[in-house]
């Protein structure tokens, strides 16, 4: 039985990194997809496990060969998933987390229009800055005109939300880390016409873009983007 494919997006430093690493710890059978980049590795990050670290050449060359589910260029790098992972994925009958940006997110729900799309918010545009000077710092390269330049996309990426199946808001981690794990049973109960958890259900429900508002609005307004959502 073909898995669930998953899709999460975030802008950079809303912390959808430690969320995935968490929700992988709470649920089994989900495969993730270690996407392919042409950027060097950043602080402690390793090859294979963050991502796959290749060359320009390399990585055009996969283009050339239909290697891709999507790619993307980002800051200048390349970025991509290998349909091999979906591969593997079905072939065990396990689902599969896609941790891809807003252009890559949507190339691929028009190839699989059946995936679950999340979008993980920051909280605030102040405490987003916060977190990308402290992970600047742990790289030991404090950029203020590159924090400037992810602010900005990240603006321009939280105005996607609407495309996304569900909202999370990455505010207290332990809240989110809960409801990310929510969606993700919930969803498999419900594909698979298997018992669901009411507490669980009611949880990822409140996630749900239609539902979301009370939590939606408020990050919207801070990023001064309530205007868009009012008329949308």
């Amino acid at each position: 039985m073909a898995g669930i494919l998953f899709i999460i997006s975030a802008p950079s430093g809303s912390g959808k990194s430690t969320l995935v690493k968490h929700l992988r710890s709470r649920v089994t059978g989900l495969d993730f997809s270690v996407s392919y980049t042409t950027r060097a590795p950043r602080g402690t990050e390793q090859p294979d496990r963050e991502y796959h670290y290749t060359t320009v050449p390399k990585f055009q060359e996969m283009i050339e060969k239909g290697e891709f589910l999507e790619w993307a260029t980002v800051f200048g790098n390349y970025y991509g998933t290998a349909c091999q992972s979906l591969i593997d994925a079905q072939a065990v009958g396990n689902d599969l987390l896609l941790d891809i940006d807003v252009q890559g997110a949507g190339k691929v729900r028009e190839k699989m229009p059946d995936a679950v799309s999340i979008f993980v918010l920051p909280p605030t545009p102040d405490i987003l800055s916060q977190r990308l000077r402290d992970r600047s710092i742990e790289e030991g390269k404090l950029d203020e005109a590159e924090i400037a330049r992810r602010l900005a996309k990240a603006r321009g990426e939280i105005e996607n939300y609407s495309q996304y199946d569900y909202i999370l808001v990455n505010d207290i981690l332990k809240d989110a880390v809960e409801s990310l794990t929510a969606i993700v049973k919930t969803e498999r109960a419900r594909r698979h016409g298997a018992p669901q958890d009411p507490e669980i259900t009611q949880l990822a429900d409140k996630c749900r873009q239609t539902n979301a508002t009370g939590r939606l609005y408020p990050v919207l307004a801070s990023f001064g983007l309530l205007v868009h959502a009012t008329r949308a």
